[in-house]
């Protein structure tokens, strides 16, 4: 693995994408929580890196799942 990989293109890493600040919000108020109850994900995390991340950002993750179809989950971005 070169410096040209790309971590995201692996068929083993799910599809990640860095969600706005308003639609972070509505998430936040739908599931009644505050952003720091969210799992966390390091900045320093391969597809953090790749995504050019930064502390605060939040991800949804998107995986496939045998049983579910898709499954959605939701990561913090934090420092070490």
């Amino acid at each position: 693995m070169g410096k040209n990989y790309e971590v995201s293109r692996h068929d083993m890493v799910p599809e990640h994408e860095v969600i706005p600040g308003e639609k972070v919000e509505e998430l936040l108020e739908t599931y009644e929580i505050d952003v720091r109850q969210l799992p966390k994900i390091l900045v320093n995390d391969p597809v953090a890196k790749e995504m050019e991340t930064e502390p605060g950002d939040v991800l949804r993750v998107v995986r496939k799942s045998p049983t579910a179809g898709v499954a959605v989950s939701y990561r913090l971005v934090i420092e070490r």
